[in-house]
């Protein structure tokens, strides 16, 4: 594993001769995923749950006004009440805290946890609770990780708060290989907007048809040039049901790619559009890799995965399966310049679905990060060929 699990970037001017000039990257975030980008953020890429948890800590101790939090997984365990614990004290000194939880994720949560919370001032809502109403309100689910403190900085990624993510459950053997961003910058303010969205989505008691569907705001940050734009640039996705946001962004990425895509999914099981863009950037020359868990913690999604192993390797794309635990990230590389980091699955519940979100950042300095933290999780991972006992048949 890495000595350390942060790594940080700096406000640096990238060379213009690496990056190609022209707003394409911040235009194309706001035609196909309604992202609005923004420069001058600094970025964290964050390694794991502890180093998120700390993080997560360090900025609710330090908050003045705000703290908005939404999270699918929330548990009264040993992470839960350490997040609980920073979240009440925060409260006792007059910081505005917002608790937005799933209600699926959160099932087995205490009473006692939750009353603690709510007593010591901070305002909770549950959202998709099982009712009257389109697939008994069981789908879509809120699948997001976000916490944003004072408008000013935001967390998130794949991590939730249990402790699997710190690997201190009878469950599980070891900690679950994970990944998120600590983004401070104007990024944050649209990390709050969407958080804004979804809790007020959660009061109502039912969700006026297709009022999802409806983008009327104007772009914002469609102009910026990743060539004279001080790094690094931030698009936030949110995903919501119908609009297949991510797998657009996907799609562009497999477009504009020239040298590399690297894709660490949890739950990979994606549609035949995404395969074969990845497959027709693969047979174009470009490196596509792809990290999966060889063993998960939903043992039905690995055979899914396996049964796309075939196609994509007889078309040159390369695959690895984690040997830990269970590897969690949601997170993309492409040509060591744009990361993903997010809650997004390649899977119909993730991309069509489930309501998400995900960071996506333009700046070299992260992207030779990113690489850096893939390449030592291929240390960790077992190539999968076509000789390998676990491709299957279609």
């Amino acid at each position: 594993m890495p000595n350390h699990a942060i790594f940080a970037s700096g406000k640096t001017s990238v060379d213009a001769g690496d990056t190609p000039r022209g707003p394409s990257f911040a235009r194309g975030l706001w035609r196909i995923a309604a992202a609005d980008v923004s420069s001058g953020n600094t970025v964290l890429l964050l390694h794991d749950g502890p180093a998120t948890f700390d993080v997560m800590c360090e900025a609710i101790d330090n908050a003045r006004e705000s703290i908005a939090l939404e999270v699918y997984i929330l548990r009264s365990d040993d992470v839960g009440r350490r997040i609980g614990e920073r979240l009440i004290a925060a409260a006792q000194r007059g910081v505005k805290i917002r608790l937005l939880s799933d209600w699926i994720g959160m099932r087995g949560i205490q009473g006692s946890y939750l009353s603690g919370l709510t007593k010591a001032g901070v305002s909770h809502r549950v959202f998709g609770a099982p009712g009257l109403r389109s697939w008994l309100g069981l789908i879509p689910r809120d699948h997001r990780k976000l916490l944003v403190v004072d408008e000013k900085i935001g967390v998130t990624g794949g991590v939730g708060i249990g402790n699997e993510w710190i690997g201190k459950t009878k469950k599980h053997r070891g900690h679950w290989r994970d990944t998120a961003v600590r983004i401070e910058g104007p990024a944050a303010h649209d990390m709050q907007q969407a958080f804004d969205t979804m809790w007020a989505r959660s009061g109502l008691k039912g969700e006026r048809r297709g009022s999802h569907r409806r983008t009327r705001r104007v772009a914002r940050g469609a102009h910026l040039d990743p060539a004279t734009a001080e790094p690094a640039l931030v698009g936030i996705i949110e995903g919501e049901p119908f609009r297949m946001r991510i797998a657009r962004a996907l799609q562009m990425q497999a477009i504009s790619a020239e040298k590399s895509i690297w894709i660490a999914n949890a739950y990979f099981v994606p549609s035949w559009s995404e395969v074969e863009a990845l497959i027709g950037a693969a047979r174009d020359g470009v490196d596509v890799r792809i990290l999966v868990p060889a063993r998960n913690d939903h043992r039905w999604v690995t055979m899914l995965t396996r049964r796309y192993y075939r196609q994509l390797l007889t078309n040159h794309v390369r695959i690895w399966e984690w040997k830990g635990e269970m590897m969690h990230a949601k997170t993309s590389v492409v040509d060591g310049r744009w990361v993903r980091v997010g809650s997004t699955d390649f899977n119909p519940l993730g991309v069509a679905i489930n309501y998400e979100i995900d960071a996506v950042i333009e700046d070299a300095t992260i992207g030779a990060q990113a690489e850096k933290m893939f390449l030592e999780d291929l240390d960790h991972s077992r190539e999968i060929t076509m000789r390998s006992r676990v491709v299957t048949k279609r």
